[in-house]
């Protein structure tokens, strides 16, 4: 049983540092258990380091460079958490190698890994109580159990059965039956009324099938009004029952932000606490749609706050008879740093993304995520973020795959592999607004075999090869 070079740096002969190791056979399972502890003062670092040694690695958290397996990547001192950068929306506490033995790292660990950095040809384990981690927490720790067993698969199973979980549930057959059709990748922000009956309507007469329509960003007044534009939209109730009128079931997007602009939603939402503070007291952060403004993001580990939410996502739903909700973001990441939040302040500042997903998941079997942690058993589909119009494995095609692996390895199994073709946010070729006719093609033949097909980019803009 080789355990690596546990504790390089890890202070073991320091009397304020706690070292504990235990060892025990699951017989049930026939498994080997061997679960680490190191606590002491937050100003140690703890880091323990295992060598690849020409295993195959696989799970880890989502990325944008999605490679395959693990060891063919590299990562320096990365935060385990749920954020932007790197599409690490998915970020889970788990590694499986293919000699049959996997690591799980506790939940309160302020953990950061690293692969090839600290040690070459080594993934490290890293505890340090520093950002994105709260610097108020009382001491530091590195928790982890490593499970050994006969191979991969047996492996897994256990991993699944003990920690990781499994969806409750099925999320909505209609959305594995029939393609989803989104305005974003083909309108971006520019939707209006005309536009989105014009796309209903290509749609409907193409012949293909649907499982729903989906209306994407900047239908609200201002960002967190929750509110819809007349302007752009004024008989948006009509707009809605004309396309289901089509045969087409509606959703909308919706995200978890306020723009400090949009009042008063803004000033209601900072005067009763519904938003989170950094460790400074102060509600301002970013995402990508500041729009000149400074944003806020609701905090869900606040009950009241996510009842607030939630009623304002009913009363929009009711009011235009909208039949579900594309629900965006919820990585920590977006939250002020270092983040304040409810709960226990050791499981910060993963609390939000939680509590987040779960309260939206009380929409029900239609809607989709994009973020998780400790989430796999909700029976919802989860996106993954966007993947750019490319070929290759910076977020192109090549991360298709790699990426619903990934997902699926971290316990999330109901994957929605986002916009066939990609988001277009990188087009310059002759075709302009389109991806190029090959990569279209390789595109929906990928997606084929995964659980969900979304579409915004349209088989028809290109020719009768694609089409038909």
């Amino acid at each position: 049983m080789v355990l690596g070079n546990i504790g390089r740096k890890s202070a073991a002969n320091d009397p304020d540092v706690t070292f504990d190791m235990d060892v025990d056979y699951d017989a049930s399972n026939d498994g080997w258990r061997v679960s680490i502890r190191w606590e002491g003062p937050t100003d140690k670092i703890f880091e323990d380091c295992f060598g690849f040694r020409g295993k195959q690695w696989y799970a880890g958290p989502e990325q944008k460079q999605q490679y395959w397996p693990i060891q063919n990547g590299k990562l320096e001192k990365y935060s385990i958490i749920s954020k932007e950068d790197d599409n690490a929306a998915v970020s889970e506490r788990y590694w499986l190698n293919s000699a049959g033995y996997y690591f799980h790292v506790q939940p309160d660990v302020p953990l950061f890994v690293d692969y090839h950095n600290v040690l070459d040809d080594h993934i490290c384990f890293i505890a340090e109580v520093t950002a994105p981690y709260s610097t108020r927490r009382a001491n530091n720790v590195l928790k982890y159990d490593i499970w050994f067993f006969e191979n991969a698969k047996i492996a897994h199973q256990h991993a699944v059965d003990t920690f990781l979980g499994r969806p409750t549930g099925l999320p909505d057959y209609r959305m594995i039956q029939y393609p989803v059709w989104s305005t974003w990748a083909r309108y971006s922000r520019e939707i209006d009324q005309d536009s989105l009956w014009e796309f209903a309507n290509e749609i409907k007469e193409s012949g293909f099938p649907n499982a729903q329509f989906e209306i994407d960003d900047l239908w609200e007044i201002c960002y967190g009004s929750l509110t819809v534009n007349e302007n752009k939209l004024p008989d948006f109730k009509k707009l809605i029952q004309d396309i289901k009128g089509l045969g087409f079931r509606v959703s909308i997007w919706v995200h978890p932000f306020i723009n400090k602009d949009c009042e008063p939603w803004y000033s209601f939402a900072l005067d009763n606490g519904y938003l989170v503070l950094n460790e400074e007291g102060s509600p301002d952060t970013s995402w990508w749609n500041n729009n000149g403004s400074v944003p806020a993001y609701i905090d869900f580990t606040n009950s009241a706050a996510g009842d607030w939410f939630s009623s304002r996502v009913t009363e929009l739903i009711q009011t235009y008879d909208i039949d579900s909700v594309k629900f965006d973001a919820g990585e920590s990441s977006w939250s002020p740093q270092i983040p304040v939040q409810n709960g226990p302040i050791d499981l910060h500042p993963g609390n939000i993304v939680e509590a987040y997903v779960r309260t939206v998941a009380n929409f029900g079997p239609m809607i989709e995520v994009r973020s998780g942690m400790r989430t796999q058993d909700l029976p919802v589909f989860i996106r993954m973020v966007d993947k750019d119009t490319l070929w290759d494995f910076d977020n192109g095609l090549a991360t298709l795959v790699t990426t619903l692996l990934a997902m699926n390895l971290n316990g999330y199994t109901l994957v929605l592999p986002d916009m066939i073709g990609g988001n277009g946010y990188n087009l310059d070729h002759e075709q302009a607004d389109l991806p190029t006719k090959e990569l279209f093609i390789r595109w929906v033949q990928a997606n084929t075999f995964l659980p969900v097909m979304q579409y915004s980019f349209a088989p028809w803009n290109f020719d009768d090869e694609v089409y038909i």
